[in-house]
């Protein structure tokens, strides 16, 4: 979720879920450290509870990262070993770490050292040759023993020769029965499925399996995907904001933002998804997408793109659950 789960994004979905935990895009341990840490680190206040997502291998500087994403104010701490991309593997981060489960624990430990957040793992069920149920288990147990209660669990291998990042996310078959397996040989650890839920039903089937699932992608390309999560999942007093009140709270958001500084498309992007399902939504996405960039786009362009959707249309949006 690269360059897709900013806090703009984040805030968008905290608009529509309020329970549901949100994950920063990964940033690597030396950004962090040596980087502009404001840029990479700051997130509204609405959107607890969050997590920092992590991309790194050495101890040391795991554990001041973990310092400072408690000092921060997140919620949790999440090491990344599940990341497939040329630039990560050379940095000996990401899913290649899968390959080594002692420095992976150390890492773990070093982190819950440092800080008094949960510290968390997301990874794959495998990669490359070593794609056995075994492999994974032994990889799980190493890590637990250093003390990390919750692995988030990508259903998909990696391979990191031959598939590009998007590649790995689609072309490695799903395989939820070796993450519920996964769960039945560890039923003390927090379990969370990850990879190809597309929908609440997938949802609230998997869970019948495992302690938890992290939707992605869908949650992008269709947030609104998660206006009954609140309802269904927590169990929470029944909430549904309709598409255009999410839209509007998101504009008011934006003109904020846009006082301060942040350019318009950085904005934009996040809602091109908002109203997938209805009729007019191609021309919506259009029209932003040809319009964002121009001198003078302001927030308005984003309302002139929702008149776009036509008054029959708007009234679905007003009404939509």
């Amino acid at each position: 979720m690269m360059e897709y789960s900013d806090r703009h994004c984040r805030y968008l979905w905290r608009l529509i879920s309020k329970n549901a935990w949100v994950y920063t895009e990964m940033v690597v341990s030396g950004a962090i450290l040596h980087g502009n840490r404001p840029r990479f680190l700051d997130f509204h206040r609405k959107e607890h509870p969050i997590a920092l997502q992590i991309g790194g291998s050495n101890p040391q500087e795991l554990a001041e990262c973990a310092k400072i994403a408690e000092q921060w104010g997140y919620d949790e701490v999440n090491l990344n070993c599940g990341c497939p991309s040329d630039r990560v593997q050379n940095n000996q981060i990401g899913a290649i770490l899968m390959r080594d489960s002692a420095l992976v624990a150390e890492c773990v430990a070093a982190m819950k050292a440092a800080c008094d957040i949960p510290v968390t793992v997301k990874h794959r069920i495998g990669v490359d040759e070593l794609d056995q149920f075994e492999h994974m288990a032994k990889f799980v147990e190493t890590v637990a023993d250093s003390g990390c209660e919750t692995f988030i669990v990508h259903a998909r291998k990696a391979w990191l020769q031959g598939l590009s990042p998007k590649e790995n996310r689609e072309v490695p078959p799903l395989n939820y029965p070796a993450v519920y397996e996964l769960k039945q040989l560890f039923p003390q650890l927090e379990i969370i499925l990850n990879g190809g839920l597309c929908s609440l039903e997938d949802c609230q089937e998997s869970l019948k399996h495992v302690d938890g699932v992290m939707v992605g992608r869908e949650a992008y390309s269709n947030p609104f995907l998660l206006r009954e999560v609140d309802e269904k999942l927590y169990q929470s007093p029944k909430r549904h904001l309709t598409r255009e009140e999410v839209f509007a709270c998101y504009l008011d958001y934006c003109r904020e933002e846009v006082e301060q500084g942040t350019k318009i498309h950085h904005l934009s992007k996040h809602v091109l998804g908002l109203f997938n399902g209805l009729p007019g939504a191609r021309q919506f996405r259009r029209y932003i997408s040809e319009n964002v960039h121009k001198p003078g786009a302001s927030v308005e362009t984003l309302w002139q793109a929702f008149g776009l959707l036509g008054q029959h249309e708007q009234q679905q949006a007003r009404s939509a659950k």
